[in-house]
């Protein structure tokens, strides 16, 4: 039994107010081009590479810190690029799909 259910059984005659439900939409900028997702190996430990982003560079490293979080990786935004410590191309794009950005899956 969730809250909402426990809320129910207390009060049942409360309708509730759809304005308070929350967009999931996020703040950053869509791109009409896809956003390339590549897999490289560097000093033999595998990384992922974000790259083809043509937002402000604010969104840019927003998306990166909340794909870190949400990987519970490490990673860091240089030179207009998102790199992730490890192969995680798969997840990273069911994630950017989700937002509604495209993705296309570069190597390997």
């Amino acid at each position: 039994m969730d809250l909402q259910d426990q809320l129910k059984n207390l009060f049942p005659d409360h309708v509730p107010d759809p304005s308070t439900e929350e967009d999931a939409k996020s703040d950053i900028w869509l791109q009409d081009e896809p956003i390339i997702c590549k897999y490289e190996k560097r000093k033999g430990k595998p990384i992922t590479i974000l790259e083809g982003y043509t937002g402000a560079t604010d969104d840019f490293k927003k998306l990166a810190k909340e794909l870190k979080t949400n990987l519970s990786v490490g990673g860091s935004f240089k030179d207009d690029k998102i790199i992730i410590q490890g192969d995680y191309r798969d997840k990273i794009m069911d994630i950017l799909k989700d937002k509604g950005f495209k993705v296309k899956r570069v190597g390997g």
